[in-house]
């Protein structure tokens, strides 16, 4: 007989029933692609900021160290100490090594430039363009052109194991040179492959393969200073800890998160006698963005699913009132308040189970269009998110009916029976 009473209740209300089940199924639908993203937007977000440059900068432990006697800084004016270029590879074989989408060593040297119509003294920047290493049994690439994506060249990028350089947009203007003219460094010709444009002090250098700025150093394998480019999680309380403070659990808990400290710390195992630490400005500002736009879905998501409940309220209030007749006979054939709230949150668990399936596939056709449209890339949908947006349904529409069947509740038969209010 129960069964029976729900389904003559849809049967007999089926405009009623469609427009809360629209309204359903458009809350979860919002509902669902905002949490799809969210979930699985840090990595993405993370990897559109890493077309912004590094966020770790690893230099010699010997430039941490200030000595000072009675306030004056005894620390010689000099380049500082080296890393080894050999030790570089060893990046690739951290914990979070596939979190790193790639490195790039600087070797900074003054030198003498010579053209035919001008000379003077210029940094030239030594570095891997597109470098290929080995690590054990794994190949890799990486340098300038996996963490600089910005930086343009206006002919060809030089080869890593040739003498071929990139000179900056101002230094090319101010020497008239052009792609495929040569120009001496320190005593040597050297083809220039490129004009670089940067916006930034590069375009006032001459950038060379690092084994060019090592020869004219006279420090083969030297490296002054390695950028880092890696995804990372936003900073929390356990990422600030000292990790010497950590008791072993919280510890591996630490080392085993994406924290830009964590692997700044593994950087620092790595890579001997070295100092890692994040660029702050890049790594604060990707928490910022990544917790700003999560919270502005979050925002959006509880709009909608508010906006839902109202519609399924009104759509509830009036098929209750349309059925106080029904709800007055119930009670004076002896029904009590309890097997009448059954009756109406039964039907509320069908909507919403009719409701938030609906607007589950809604929602996950929408996120993957914006995960095409926003990222170029597929929104990984995690199969515990179905159950997640059934409960959310059920509760929106519990949330929504809960006054109008409270009303049913209350209604006083006499009144009912006689078509009263």
């Amino acid at each position: 007989m129960f069964l029976r009473l729900v389904y003559e209740s849809f049967r007999r209300q089926k405009r009623r029933k469609v427009l809360a089940g629209v309204a359903i199924t458009l809350g979860v639908a919002v509902a669902t692609a905002m949490i799809a993203v969210a979930t699985d937007i840090g990595d993405k977000i993370n990897r559109e900021l890493r077309s912004y440059g590094a966020n770790l900068v690893v230099t010699p432990q010997e430039d941490t160290l200030d000595v000072e006697i009675g306030g004056v800084n005894l620390k010689p004016p000099s380049d500082g100490a080296f890393l080894n270029e050999a030790d570089l590879p060893k990046i690739r074989g951290t914990f979070w090594a596939h979190n790193i989408t790639g490195f790039a060593p600087m070797l900074p040297v003054t030198t003498k430039v010579n053209s035919s119509t001008n000379g003077r003294e210029v940094t030239l920047l030594g570095t891997y363009f597109s470098k290929e290493l080995k690590l054990g049994k794994e190949d890799f690439v990486t340098g300038v052109r996996a963490t600089n994506p910005w930086w343009k060249v206006q002919g060809g990028w030089p080869d890593d194991n040739s003498l071929e350089v990139l000179v900056g947009e101002r230094l090319a203007s101010s020497l008239q040179l052009q792609p495929g003219d040569q120009i001496a460094l320190a005593g040597q010709s050297h083809r220039v492959g490129g004009i670089l444009s940067t916006g930034g002090a590069e375009d006032d250098e001459v950038v060379a393969p690092l084994g060019v700025a090592q020869q004219i150093l006279g420090k083969p394998g030297s490296v002054r200073r390695i950028y880092v480019s890696a995804l990372t999680k936003p900073e929390d309380a356990l990422a600030r800890r000292d990790p010497k403070t950590m008791n072993p659990e919280t510890y591996d808990r630490w080392y085993c998160s994406p924290y830009v400290e964590s692997i700044a710390y593994q950087l620092e195992e790595a890579i001997p006698h070295s100092h890692a630490q994040q660029i702050r400005q890049v790594a604060q500002n990707e928490g910022t963005v990544l917790s700003r736009i999560q919270g502005l879905m979050l925002l959006v998501t509880l709009a909608a699913l508010f906006a839902s409940a109202l519609a399924v309220s009104a759509a509830m209030a009036t098929a209750i009132f349309e059925r106080r007749g029904e709800v007055g006979l119930m009670k004076a054939l002896g029904g009590g308040s309890a097997s009448i709230a059954a009756l109406f949150f039964t039907e509320a668990v069908f909507l919403a189970a009719l409701g938030g399936t609906a607007g589950y596939f809604v929602g996950v056709a929408l996120a993957h269009q914006i995960g095409q449209t926003i990222f170029s890339s597929k929104i990984t949908i995690q199969p515990v998110l179905f159950p997640i947006i059934l409960a959310i349904a059920v509760a929106v529409t519990f949330l929504g009916s809960a006054a109008a069947i409270r009303r049913a509740v209350l209604l006083d038969p006499v009144f009912a029976l006689r078509g009263e209010a």
